[in-house]
Order: C-alpha cells, then sequence, then structure tokens
C-alpha cells in the first residue's frame, strides 16, 4: 500500500495511476489513452517496458479518460466509496465494475474520479395476466400493492426470484391483476374503466346519474375506480326498459 501511496504521489500533475492488467503493453496503454511510448518511458523512471507486472501500477500522461458506458451509467467517485460499497448500492458485483472499467485500480479510487457502473439487465418476467411495471425511486412491494390493488404475495408469485427488500431502480417486474367477477348487467352494457374516469364524468357521458351506476354496481368504491375495472352502465328508461 506505501509503494502505491508512492507511486500516486510522483505521478506528475496532467497524469493519472493505471495498474497493468494482463495482456497490457505500453504500445497500446499509449494507443488507448491517445499518448506515447516514450511519453510513458519519461514519467515513469526505472520502467521495464517488456516486463511489466500485473499488479504494477504506472503513470499515464494526460487526464484520466472517462469510460465508455453504453450499458449502465458514469458515476463520480465520492469520499469513502469502495468498489464493493458501490456494488451493494447499484446491486451489480465488484467483478463487473472492474471489467466496465478497464485500468482501474480497486484499492486506489481518487476522489473526482469518473467510473462506469454496469447495469446488470434482469429477464423481464413473462406476465400474461398482468402488466409490466419498472421500478421508481422509492417503491416498495406494499406500496405498489396498494396502489394496483394486488396482494404483496401476489407480486412475489408472479416474479419469481424477487428480492422484496432489494427492489433495483430500473427493475421490470410483473403486476398481476386480479379480476373480480362481473356485476349483473341486464338492463345496460359493460364498461371498462380508462385513465380519468370517475362516476361523475361517465354519469355525465351516459346519460345516467351517478346513483344510478353505485345501484347496478354493489360493493363499487367511487373514490377507487381501477384502471381496466368492468362496471355495468345502466339504461335511462324513461318510461320502461325492455
Amino acid at each position: 500500500m506505501k509503494e502505491n501511496h508512492e507511486i500516486e504521489q510522483r505521478c506528475p500533475a496532467g497524469s493519472f495511476a493505471y495498474t497493468i492488467r494482463s495482456g497490457d503493453t505500453l504500445f497500446a496503454l499509449a494507443r488507448r489513452f491517445n499518448t506515447t511510448v516514450e511519453a510513458i518511458i519519461a514519467i515513469n523512471p526505472g520502467i521495464e517496458p517488456e516486463n511489466l507486472q500485473i499488479g504494477q501500477i504506472i503513470c499515464i500522461p494526460g487526464m484520466m479518460p472517462t469510460p465508455p458506458c453504453p450499458n449502465g451509467f458514469l458515476y463520480t467517485i465520492r469520499p469513502g466509496d469502495t468498489l464493493f460499497a458501490l456494488s451493494q448500492r447499484f446491486g451489480v458485483s465488484v467483478q463487473a465494475i472492474i471489467n466496465a472499467n478497464p485500468g482501474i485500480d480497486p484499492n486506489n479510487l481518487q476522489i473526482g474520479q469518473v467510473i462506469c457502473i454496469p447495469q446488470m439487465a434482469p429477464p423481464v418476467p413473462p406476465c400474461p395476466n398482468g402488466f409490466l411495471y419498472t421500478i421508481r425511486p422509492g417503491d416498495t412491494l406494499f406500496a405498489l400493492s396498494q396502489r394496483f390493488g394486488v396482494s404483496v404475495q401476489a407480486i412475489i408469485n408472479a416474479n419469481p426470484g424477487i428480492d422484496p427488500n432489494n427492489l433495483q431502480i430500473g427493475q421490470v417486474i410483473c403486476i398481476p391483476q386480479m379480476a373480480p367477477p362481473l356485476p349483473p348487467c341486464p338492463n345496460g352494457f359493460y364498461y371498462t374503466i380508462r385513465p380519468g374516469d370517475t362516476l361523475f364524468a361517465i354519469s355525465q357521458r351516459f346519460n345516467v346519474s351517478v346513483q344510478a351506476i353505485i345501484n347496478a354496481n354493489p360493493g363499487i368504491d367511487p373514490n377507487n375506480l381501477r384502471i381496466g375495472q368492468v362496471i355495468c352502465i345502466p339504461r335511462r328508461c324513461v318510461v320502461f326498459c325492455f
């Protein structure tokens, strides 16, 4: 650790520390970081170009480049960060972070260093009797069960292997839909609730009173209509109904 610290200290301004990996050569590093072999040798006195050691830390002239990150997001290292802590926070393995950041030194993260956090895309669960939902910040299975009118256990059953205590932002899960029995509707027609519907709006649209709709749908909650819910719209009778 002392040796690494000393190397980091003697990297001059305008350069950064790099950890040698299997297959690295000075020529390959010069091409990757847009510099020359001569420039790398010049700021690493005593380096043996033909005998680079895996784990050896050298100085690379230039600014530390931002790694490509097509399947993840960029993260700026903060005080106290470690790859293990980041792996736990973002639900990805330490090795996956290392693989996404060639040359990173797991034991010598620099405050302000920009790294790539890869996102592991789990397979989308089948959802034949429901709909897919993407987890957002603050979501819990209990909150989702309340929002969509389905039990926590039903959500768990529809998503084999889900960890209820470790939902990941961006994770796609299946929300099963419970199909209640259709109310009898001998003197009217069925209507499926859409976004924005209220009993008052429906009553205006179909020229029937709110109370008549309530009477035709025993147990309906006028203040908690659910998208996809099927209700009975009674026909308005002027004299009599057939």
